[in-house]
């Protein structure tokens, strides 16, 4: 199966691509560490820039599930949600549609979002009818043969929304096509869909995530929050690399990335470099990398900064290679180093680590309530309760706030095990998706109270989404006019990033001169 009749778009929304994703001086779990043998975590924090002025442009295959068990109102829920989608996409991004039962049929090639395209996808939409089986992995598979034979890619981001509500077809496996490069999405409507099949369909893509969408519930909303990141995409192929300081003296024994993410990462055996790959980044997101260091015994007496790694990340923006300036990770060996932590920065890294302790015991509790040992997973989210109350940060606790609204939505989803099965379940998958790519997924139910990850766009579009629903005919603005609002509130956005990135050369610049003309003490 080959395509090729992908339509052309005009070029993405172009610009300065320099600073798009920028990283922070890294911090550490300790404010200083002993001369003795010691070992520190460190975070090293990629920061994706604010401004949407400058993105990727959006391929979009939907692959929309309208077997016999969509009919009705679920079948309408999501012709409601496809409308939202085509009336926010612009030119410069193109959708094709794709719909499964026990065959699948590419509906549209993918088409530039033109007023005509728009009208032409609106009324393949309202023409979804459902009625037979649920093959999803036929139609996964027309999805990837949709991107796979796209004529047009230079700088375009290929991603795919899947939405099912049933049980796959017993001779059938989604999980056995490849995506390759390309993100999946994936969204279980209803307490009848594979919550389980799906989630893991998105986790082998590079940064897809799983979505709950409880029966009855607003599919426009849970849409809407991808797109918003999917039309945000300022940055392609991020990745970050990780070397060890392997100079004598050496100071660092052993380097690890913590778990608690979900990215593929290398790690090479000769040199010990690390190198964690992230796919794409939205406007506004954040991707926080926890690295384990040892120390080794110093033979020094006096304390003195100690270098351990470098930490240097990269990007593709509109198909240029950005290759970034390095970041050391260097941190202060003392003879009396302190007995615990007191600055902010070291309190923040504790409660990045806490974060991801608390997403593990979430797929624990999930693994005792499939068990059917509810009383024991309700136990498992009371210590991840519990433990939330050592978190001290000076954001206003909005990070634990948010912790604790998702374990006490998980606790009541696990009163009884028909009810775990129909949204308990769902919800704690779709944490650990989140949790794992650090991105916002749906958990189901109520939106507003955990927005982990969310970006601005994401907010945005939650709104947006509300109001659709309510009056699907009201005017709609375009993605083009959310960048214009954007830019209107914050006139300086689009010039931060690269007037930033110039200012941090510079500074380094001048540090190096420094160190050139500044005497030696021998």
């Amino acid at each position: 199966m080959a395509f090729n009749d992908d339509e052309k778009p005009p070029a993405s929304n172009a610009g300065s691509t320099k600073g798009l994703v920028t990283i922070k001086t890294p911090t550490y779990s300790k404010d200083d560490v002993a001369l003795t043998a010691d070992a520190v975590t460190a975070v090293v924090e990629l920061n994706a820039t604010s401004s949407t002025a400058v993105r990727e442009g959006l391929d979009l295959v939907a692959v929309l599930d309208v077997s016999g068990s969509m009919e009705g109102t679920k079948l309408q829920s999501m012709k409601t949600a496809m409308h939202f989608v085509v009336m926010k996409l612009t030119p410069v991004d193109r959708l094709s549609i794709v719909s499964f039962t026990n065959s699948a049929t590419r509906l549209c090639p993918l088409r530039s979002i033109t007023q005509a395209a728009q009208t032409d996808l609106k009324a393949i939409i309202d023409g979804l009818v459902a009625g037979g089986g649920t093959n999803i992995e036929v139609g996964m598979e027309t999805a990837l043969s949709v991107i796979a034979g796209r004529v047009t890619t230079k700088a375009r981001s290929a991603n795919i929304f899947l939405m099912s509500d049933g049980q796959q077809n017993s001779d059938t496996d989604a999980t056995k096509p490849d995506p390759g490069t390309v993100s999946v999405y994936t969204f279980g409507f209803g307490k009848d869909a594979d919550h389980a099949l799906l989630s893991n369909v998105a986790r082998k893509s590079p940064g897809g995530t799983f979505s709950s969408v409880p029966d009855g519930g607003n599919v426009s909303a849970p849409f809407s929050q991808l797109l918003g990141g999917l039309l945000t995409v300022v940055a392609q192929d991020v990745q970050l690399t990780l070397t060890p300081k392997t100079e004598e003296p050496r100071d660092l024994d052993t380097m690890f990335v913590a778990p608690g993410t979900d990215y593929t990462q290398t790690t090479d055996g000769d040199t010990g470099v690390i190198t964690i790959k992230f796919g794409t980044l939205f406007s506004g997101e954040t991707r926080k990398v926890a690295v384990n260091l040892t120390l080794l015994e110093s033979t020094d007496t006096m304390g003195y900064d100690a270098p351990l790694a470098e930490a240097q990340h990269s990007y593709t923006a509109q198909q240029g290679l950005q290759n970034q300036t390095p970041q050391d990770l260097l941190i202060n060996r003392t003879a009396n180093p302190s007995e615990a932590p007191t600055s902010s920065k070291a309190r923040a890294v504790l409660a990045e680590m806490a974060r991801r302790q608390h997403a593990e015991a979430i797929g624990e509790a999930r693994v005792l309530a499939d068990a059917q040992n509810l009383d024991e997973a309700r136990y498992k989210l009371a210590d991840a309760q519990n433990a939330l109350e050592d978190i001290v940060l000076d954001d206003g606790q909005k990070l634990v706030g948010m912790l604790r609204a998702e374990l006490l939505q998980l606790v009541g989803l696990m009163e009884s095990q028909e009810l775990y099965e129909a949204e308990g379940r769902p919800y704690a998958l779709a944490s650990e998706t989140s949790h794992g790519r650090q991105r916002y997924a749906a958990r189901g139910g109520d939106m507003d109270a955990v927005r982990l990850f969310a970006t601005p766009r994401m907010d945005t579009y939650l709104e947006q989404a509300k109001q659709f629903e309510k009056d699907p005919t009201a005017p709609l603005p375009s993605a083009d006019d959310d960048v214009k609002q954007e830019i209107a509130a914050n006139p300086l956005a689009a010039i931060s990033a690269p007037l930033a990135f110039y200012i941090k050369a510079a500074i380094q610049a001048l540090q190096e001169i420094e160190k050139l003309v500044t005497p030696t003490n021998n």
